[in-house]
Order: structure tokens, then C-alpha cells, then sequence
């Protein structure tokens, strides 16, 4: 498959109200809800959520997990992490259960971890991602306009720490081959997934989980990673998340489910995110893995994720083989790869384009990070910070600094620093703002987003709800519930069903079935 696979992000938004000391599930429900009753959407259908399933070949029991674990309950939200209890009503609204929509562009926009969360509908590729996933941070922001109406001054960030102990989110989503045997992935991910930060770290002011040290580091998440390998996604986080829920054919597919990364606000950093990850689990399930890459087995990753954030061209990593900087390491598995490519004598576009996307990075990491700073949000960061330091002669625990990092990632063009950034020309852009406009609110042609967004937005009242393997229907012969399924993620497609009618809902059924 190469770069091109179903796969996707899912971004938990940092939030906040001006002046209040607000209760986060119920703020959280008031953006998602202010949203959703604004454009056709349909419920989320739980039925075949599974979050207890483990890639190791057990499910946890349910009387063994932590409620923070327990996202397939539509009556209550998942708390934000372990040990924190959730009444069933949310306090102020007088209803039951988190706010859950599916919207026409076959995204799911929800309540999750006391946190708004935006999961873009399946795409195939890199540059698709980055399309789908900023098109989340644009109804974010319409979702702000629209509570303000009821004078509700919002507050939304695309970021992944509070800087007082806890961390939220940004989870990508890989479909992987089934014959892939987990261990090679959690060998050889985790030294990748150590290093990964390089090319696409957000940055952060502040070090320890509770920002206890001053300084800089280049991911927001790497001071929560706590463990190797587990099923936890709120508390003792991993490098390599085993939760085994496909969502999909689970005899063709896995899905693998990746806790480690940053939310992104600069195109390129997404982009490389998700495409060299890509390629990476391509090299892995092309099979005879080289003993050049078994070598790069590290000894102690977890200590690895810390050092390479907070020293990433000059902190060591001890592997099999040695001892290898980031970009040393970044450098193996490009190469690898590179050759792996021309010996099997696979080209396409979107592949040639990130593979020379990802050496130009590392050229320019290893001589002149100005080459990047347009790219590579935690190098255009740190510059800018560097630069404010200097002008006022700032310490790095300056409240100042602190600041502008959390304004850095708000939602809200207005406001936002990585958007004034863009806007002088200091980050580079891959997709126009109309392609984002038309991505939040068209799902994409080449997987089943397709009819699951089609059908929510063409018949609203008529799809009861939605998931992302299966649309629950009035059939309109009897005005019964009907469900259907789509196992495969490239059925549904425009180019598998064609265009849909508009009108006739009963006609699509008879096709469907």
C-alpha cells in the first residue's frame, strides 16, 4: 500500500471559558451541542465499540478497567483519567450522556475524555489527512461562534497539555495488514515512535508533566509517555498503544492506534506524521525485515522519548547496534526504506512526495533548522520564542512565554500565533482554506466516509445513526430500522456506489442491500 492505507486523526481540543470556572464536561457539551444542532448530523451508534480488546490476544475485563477506559458507554463520558468518577446526567443540562454527532463530512464530533473531540472520517492519503484534520479545527471554530451567540465566550486549543499535570490527546489511525505480527510492530514502532518527534514535534514550553522545570522541549506529549507497550490511553501512557478495535474486517485488517503524537498546527508537520508512518508500517509489512533495523532495537525507549524532547540533535539513544542520534536514526530508516521502494519498483505520487518531503526535513535538521522553520512546527516555535527572549531578556519560566505557547495553538484565526505566522508567510501551506471549508462539510469520494456522509447530509431525518462500520436507517417500505453494514473501509466509496440520489432513500436501500 505504501503511504496510501485508510487512516485517520482524532484531536481532543484543549478548552476553557473567559471568566469562569467552568465544569469542562458540561463546556465541552455546550460546543459539540452548539455545532450539531447547526447542520444535519446523525447519533453515534456504540453498537461494536470494543475498547477493551487487546492487540496481545486478550480483552480486558470490564470489571478490571478503569472508567477512564470505558469509551463505548453512550450514558457517560469517559473521565480524563484514572480514577476520576462521572455521574450519569451532566450537571446543567438535565440530560443523559455526552454529546455525540456524525457529520456529513463523515467525521465524528463528540464528547471524549471531558475533552470536545473531532475524528476525521477515513482518507487514504497523507495529504488528505492533513485536509480532514484541519477541517476539524475550522468547525471548532465555527462551534465558538456559535456558543457565543448565547454568550458563551469559548475557548479552543489545538494543543496537548494543560501545563498543570494533564494531557489530551491526538491519536492517529492506521489500518495495517492482519498477518503483520504485532511484535515486529512494537519492536521496530517504538524506536521509530521515539524518534518520530524530530520532524513533527509541536513544541512546549516547559519540562516535567507539571511544566516543574523551566525550558523548551519539541513534543507535547512526550513527558506522559510512562510505559512500552499497554492498553491505557489516559494513564500509564505507551510508546505503542494495544488496543485491537479495527472498526473493519477484523480477519483483513488492524487498526493501530498511535497515542504518542502531537497535535499539529503547521501542514508539513502533519503531513510527515502520518506519511512517513505510513511508509514505515509499508517497510514492516513487506516482510523480511533487514537486520539493519533489528539492530535500532532500543534499550530503554521510554527514557529515549524523554531525552530526544528535550535534547533531539544531541541526546543519544542506546540500540542493539550502538549508540545513534535521532537524526541518525531518522536517517536508517529513510534509507531503508528508499532502497526497499526501488527494489520492489513501487512509485506513486503521494509516496515520491513524502519520501523527498522527509530527506529534505533531514537535510535541513542536520545543518540549518531556518531551512525548516517553516515546516516543522517546534523549530518555527522555539525561533520565535528565541526571539521574543532575546527582545525582552526572558528567562524560560517567564509567564510571557507560557502565554504565547497556549495562544500559539487557539482555534480562532483572530488570536492565534501559528495563524499570524502563516499569515506573514512563516509556515508553510498544503491545502487551501477552501479545500478546509469543503472538507468540513463533504466527506471525502475515495472510502465509505462517502456514504455515511452523503446519506446523513442528503436524508438526516431518515439515518437514525451512524458508526464508522455501519449506518442504522428508517427503511422507508415498512419504516423499519434496518442497519447497514460496511465492513470494508474502501466500500461506500464514490468510486465503488457512484453518486447518490438525492431524494430517493428507498432506492439507495434496495441497492445497498
Amino acid at each position: 500500500m505504501t503511504v496510501i492505507r485508510p487512516m485517520g486523526i482524532e484531536t481532543e481540543y484543549g478548552i476553557a471559558e473567559a471568566g469562569v470556572q467552568a465544569n469542562v464536561i458540561e463546556l465541552s457539551n455546550t460546543i459539540v451541542s452548539a455545532y450539531a444542532e447547526a447542520v444535519p448530523h446523525a447519533a453515534w451508534d456504540y453498537r461494536g465499540e470494543d475498547p477493551l480488546s487487546d492487540a496481545r490476544g486478550y480483552r480486558l475485563p470490564r470489571s478490571a478497567a478503569d472508567p477512564s477506559m470505558l469509551t463505548d458507554d453512550p450514558n457517560s463520558a469517559a473521565p480524563s483519567g484514572p480514577g476520576t468518577h462521572v455521574t450519569k446526567t451532566l450537571e446543567g443540562t438535565g440530560r443523559s450522556g455526552p454529546a455525540n454527532a456524525v457529520l456529513t463530512n463523515g467525521a465524528r464530533l463528540y464528547v471524549d475524555h471531558a475533552h470536545p473531540e473531532y475524528s476525521s472520517p477515513e482518507v487514504l492519503t497523507p495529504l488528505d489527512v492533513v485536509t480532514y484534520d484541519r477541517a476539524g479545527d475550522l468547525i471548532m471554530q465555527r462551534a465558538t461562534e456559535l456558543a457565543a451567540r448565547s454568550g458563551r465566550e469559548i475557548q479552543i486549543y489545538k494543543n496537548n497539555v494543560d501545563g498543570k499535570g494533564a494531557s489530551y490527546g491526538c491519536h492517529e489511525n492506521y489500518l495495517i495488514d492482519r498477518d503483520l505480527p504485532f511484535g515486529d510492530v512494537v519492536q521496530h514502532l517504538t524506536t521509530f515512535f521515539a524518534v518520530r518527534p524530530l520532524i513533527c514535534g509541536a513544541g512546549r514550553v516547559g519540562i516535567g508533566q507539571k511544566s516543574e522545570e523551566a525550558g523548551f522541549q519539541i513534543s507535547q506529549r512526550a513527558d506522559y509517555i510512562e510505559n512500552e507497550v499497554g492498553l491505557e490511553t489516559t494513564f500509564n501512557r505507551p510508546i505503542i498503544n494495544t488496543r485491537d478495535e479495527p472498526h473493519c474486517d477484523a480477519r483483513r485488517w488492524r487498526r493501530l492506534h498511535v497515542i504518542v503524537g502531537d497535535a499539529n498546527t503547521f501542514d508539513v508537520s502533519t503531513y510527515v506524521k502520518v506519511g512517513v508512518t505510513s511508509l514505515v508500517l509499508w517497510f514492516l509489512e513487506r516482510g523480511s525485515v533487514p537486520l539493519d533495523l533489528d539492530a535500532l532495537t532500543l534499550s530503554a525507549p521510554v527514557f529515549d522519548v524523554y531525552g530526544v524532547s528535550r535534547e533531539p540533535l544531541t541526546h543519544t539513544l542506546s540500540t542493539a547496534s550502538g549508540r545513534y542520534t535521532a537524526l541518525d536514526i531518522h536517517r536508517i530508516f529513510r534509507d531503508l526504506i528508499a532502497s526497499a521502494l526501488q527494489a520492489d519498483r513501487l512509485a506513486d505520487n503521494a509516496t515520491d512526495k513524502i519520501l523527498r518531503t522527509w530527506s529534505r526535513l533531514l537535510d535541513g535538521l542536520g545543518s540549518d533548522l531556518s531551512e525548516v522553520e517553516t515546516d516543522i512546527e517546534w523549530v518555527g516555535k522555539l525561533h520565535l520564542l528565541e526571539r521574543m527572549r532575546e527582545r525582552g531578556g526572558l528567562s524560560w519560566d517567564h509567564p510571557k512565554l507560557a502565554a504565547l505557547d497556549l495562544q500559539f495553538s487557539n482555534v480562532n484565526p483572530a488570536v492565534s500565533i501559528s495563524a499570524a505566522l502563516a499569515r506573514a508567510g512563516k509556515v508553510r501551506r498544503l491545502v487551501s482554506e477552501e479545500a478546509i471549508a469543503h472538507a468540513a462539510v463533504e466527506p471525502p469520494k475515495d472510502t465509505r466516509a462517502y456514504l455515511r456522509g452523503q446519506l446523513i447530509k442528503n436524508h438526516p431525518g431518515e439515518i437514525h445513526s451512524a458508526s464508522w462500520s455501519s449506518l442504522i436507517a428508517r427503511n422507508p417500505h415498512d419504516d423499519a430500522l434496518m442497519r447497514i453494514t460496511m465492513p470494508d473501509p474502501y466500500g461506500g466509496s464514490y468510486h465503488r456506489i457512484g453518486e447518490l440520489p438525492e431524494a430517493d432513500l428507498a432506492t439507495i436501500v434496495d441497492t445497498l442491500t
